[in-house]
């Protein structure tokens, strides 16, 4: 939406909103669902029976098919291999090893070139990432490409988890369908077209969020669905009020990691199962909760490596995650640094997850690869979250490196506050960063990204100083296998 057209829609009354947004629901629903999608669902849900050799078989044609297709029709990728044979590289781009890494700033500067010859952007659905850094990526998709997309969430997200489309779901994200300025209800929108209550994560101050609870009540919403962050503030009031009218069929967390203090909250509050989700805008990765609790990964929508610098790790082992994407041929992205760190389990896995599903699944998602602490004896310290263990009354906490010797710890307080959780929080943080500095800041609410997005750790080193530290380890790199 443009500038001048949000302007336009937040001057509009709260009913006429939500009669633009069913408008916009029933545009998107034309796009992503079609007469193929029931076939495209059931597929879906078959392959999850296949074997690993089947599962192989799949990935080696379609990444030789988006390789091809890469190196031949898409012109970044043409340039690139054009330009390696003129210097005598015969090296086949066949084997995916023979691809450098890409980073978003190549995306994000020349979107276009990454288009295959042919693709008219115009015609094509185009989706921006979330931009944590400030700017965002544009990405492309063709209807094919978006109906197969939604089609593999409808199985493997609402199939799972025993919903219907017709359900009642509340959406929590970043999109301003509300200003922000606004301090009185509603910060939501209901989109009729897609049975969805559409609600604003910028309104989330502690004040406001009866108001929040209150509109999950009125409109029986089946599912929720958004930021873990969200989730988890709305899970804390429910319980500290003892709602108990708030009870949904299940809670989908997505955009930040679920750590277990969130899970259990979330749980308590909305007495549902909590299932995680994961994914990107670019789409080169995405993957769901299975009931018992493993993360598996849809394969048909890329190909995922774990690197430590630029060398494949053995499997379980923690890196950052690369990733190719394989459904969208249209915009092929190829070794893509997506920003993330995890690791993967075996593939086959040693036992075969007991929810009966031979899809592959990951180890662990630990968070976005800046989102890392370094200290002066050149570690690197992740996985922070038992910090912030559910013992503190601490409503929600952020923590942001300024210099090698000091940290600050942002913190949302809650009534029960104390001097002895203070010293809690800082004596836990030094245990794991040893001798630094670390300064408590209260806050009443700790601020987002321009998406209205949480991140738990900033780190604000220069760039030229993080290059100084060159013997990084992660301090936590044993992860443990979802079961």
């Amino acid at each position: 939406m443009s500038d001048a057209a949000l302007w336009l829609y937040h001057r509009l009354p709260a009913p006429a909103r939500s009669a633009a947004a069913s408008l916009r629901g029933y545009y998107l629903r034309r796009w992503r669902y079609g007469p193929e999608t029931d076939r495209l669902i059931a597929e879906a849900l078959d392959r999850e029976q296949w074997t690993a050799a089947q599962w192989d078989r799949f990935r080696e044609q379609r990444l030789v098919s988006v390789l091809q297709r890469a190196a031949t029709r898409v012109p970044y990728y043409r340039a690139l291999w054009q330009a390696r044979r003129r210097l005598g590289d015969r090296s086949s781009w066949e084997d995916l090893a023979n691809w450098p890494l890409l980073d978003k700033e190549a995306v994000r500067a020349r979107p276009e070139a990454f288009l295959a010859d042919g693709c008219r952007p115009r015609r094509m659905w185009r989706v921006h990432t979330s931009g944590t850094t400030g700017t965002s990526v544009t990405i492309w998709r063709s209807r094919e490409t978006e109906r197969a997309l939604y089609a593999l969430a409808a199985a493997r997200r609402r199939h799972w988890y025993g919903l219907s489309r017709g359900d009642r779901c509340a959406l929590i994200g970043g999109q301003l369908v509300t200003p922000t300025a606004q301090r009185r209800p509603p910060f939501w929108v209901w989109n009729a077209a897609l049975n969805q209550l559409y609600m604003s994560s910028y309104h989330l101050a502690p004040a406001l969020l009866p108001y929040y609870l209150d509109a999950l009540a009125h409109y029986r919403v089946a599912y929720l669905e958004g930021y873990t962050s969200s989730l988890y503030a709305l899970a804390q009031e429910a319980l500290r009020l003892g709602r108990r009218d708030l009870q949904v069929v299940v809670a989908i967390p997505n955009a930040e990691p679920v750590e277990d203090y969130q899970r259990q909250a979330i749980a308590a509050a909305f007495g549902c199962p909590v299932r995680e989700t994961y994914g990107m805008a670019e789409s080169v990765a995405a993957a769901s909760e299975c009931q018992e609790g493993r993360l598996h990964l849809w394969p048909e929508v890329g190909s995922v490596e774990v690197v430590v610098d630029g060398q494949n790790v053995p499997v379980g082992a923690s890196g950052e995650l690369v990733c190719t994407g394989l459904l969208n041929a249209d915009m092929p992205l190829i070794r893509y640094r997506i920003g993330d760190r995890g690791a993967l389990t075996a593939s086959p896995p040693p036992t075969a997850c007991s929810c009966g599903r031979t899809l592959p699944s990951l180890a662990a998602v630990e968070g976005r690869v800046d989102d890392v602490l370094f200290t002066p004896d050149g570690r690197r310290i992740g996985r922070l979250d038992p910090v912030f263990k559910a013992d503190l009354p601490v409503r929600e906490a952020q923590i942001v490196q300024d210099t090698l010797r000091r940290v600050r710890i942002r913190y949302v307080p809650t009534e029960n506050f104390t001097p002895d959780a203070a010293r809690t929080l800082v004596e836990r943080l030094q245990a794991r960063m040893g001798n630094v500095a670390v300064v408590l800041e209260p806050v009443a609410e700790v601020p987002r990204t321009a998406t209205g997005k949480f991140r738990a750790v900033v780190c604000n080193l220069p760039p030229e100083e993080r290059a100084t530290i060159d013997t990084l380890t992660y301090a936590h790199a044993d992860l443990p296998t979802r079961t």
